[in-house]
């Protein structure tokens, strides 16, 4: 055991991650076993399923980095019931293994690897597609190698679960939890990046600003809950009457926004161009807010009029990104009154 302390000794204090820890000891498991594969697996006991996440493969016989199988099949699972860590005849002890035919396993060996509390994280295994006899390093080398792995794995999949909440932390933070849609922090950003791009590019920005006239009464008549499916209703509306490039989010109460690029601002009349793809893009969002809204909770559809919709063009060298929202608020709020006005 002498080689294997002063390898351990070497590898162990250098490894940063769980994959520099992970290939050293399998090369060390695939010498003293003298089996053709060696691998760690993790498991997912929630998903029902095992996978590969590094393997070493010296014979005919692979075992792929990646491969996932449902894990009530496999021989790891199979032999921690059992308590059996050892077969040179696989085929006879767990025939009924789809795995383990597929793959060819005739000696299998394996060790779980199991979290401070107890949990199943995965194994570390060696296999063979011939019959390889059994020695006295194999089983303690394995229990010494789960210790060691056991710690680098909980860290690994604890550092995971931590930036994989962080991420949908991130996520809600820029998100408007009744719609779905951008609030008004990524808005914010979004028309700051899209002002930068249309910039490098020589493009312009169309930026939209659509408020639902009668929210109020919609909610003072039919309550929250309905002006709340009204709302999300609305935004499903405008996200299909939109491109897929197109930025729609929910700024607040029953305002949206919208951000679109428009074409390079080279061509000769850019103005004139300019103010038609605002007009269309005014008009495309005024009839998507058009219709008739499920309210739900007993209530009739509602036949909603439509929405004040202002959209502006500009160029990114004329005005900053807040001056054009306060733009198209402002052209918003001129349709407004004319619709105000032309009211019965």
């Amino acid at each position: 055991m002498d080689p294997i302390i002063s390898l351990l000794c070497e590898t162990v204090p250098k490894a940063r991650t769980l994959e520099e820890l992970t290939r050293p000891l399998l090369t060390l498991l695939s010498q003293v076993t003298g089996m053709e594969s060696t691998y760690l697996t993790t498991i997912d006991t929630d998903e029902g399923v095992q996978r590969v996440e590094f393997a070493r493969n010296i014979g005919e016989m692979v075992i792929p980095e990646g491969l996932v199988v449902p894990w009530a099949d496999t021989l790891c699972k199979r032999a921690l019931d059992e308590n059996r860590l050892y077969s040179d005849n696989v085929a006879e002890c767990w025939g009924d293994s789809e795995a383990a035919a597929a793959l060819g396993i005739r000696t299998y060996v394996s060790a779980p690897i199991r979290s401070q509390d107890g949990r199943v994280l995965g194994t570390v295994c060696a296999a063979s597609s011939d019959q390889v006899a059994r020695t006295p390093d194999v089983e303690p080398l394995l229990m010494l190698l789960s210790g060691l792995l056991s710690y680098s794995l909980e860290r690994e999949q604890l550092v995971d679960q931590l930036q994989s909440a962080n991420a949908e932390l991130a996520k809600l933070a820029l998100t408007d939890a009744l719609t779905g849609l951008s609030n008004r922090r990524a808005i914010l950003n979004d028309v700051a990046r899209l002002f930068a791009l249309a910039q490098r590019e020589h493009k312009y920005l169309l930026v939209g600003v659509i408020d639902l006239d009668g929210f109020k009464l919609i909610n003072d008549t039919y309550g929250h809950q309905a002006g709340d499916q009204f709302l999300r209703g609305v935004a499903a509306q405008l996200q299909h009457g939109l491109r897929a490039s197109d930025i729609l989010g929910r700024t607040g109460g029953d305002e949206f926004v919208v951000l679109a690029l428009g074409t390079p601002a080279e061509h000769a009349d850019l103005a004139a161009g300019m103010q038609q793809a605002a007009d269309l893009l005014q008009a495309r969002l005024t009839q998507a807010t058009i219709g008739r809204y499920a309210l739900g909770h007993g209530h009739d559809d509602l036949s909603y009029k439509g929405a004040s919709v202002g959209v502006v063009a500009v160029t990114p060298d004329s005005m900053t990104a807040e001056d054009a929202i306060k733009l198209a608020d402002h052209a918003m709020y001129k349709v407004k009154q004319q619709r105000k006005r032309q009211a019965p």
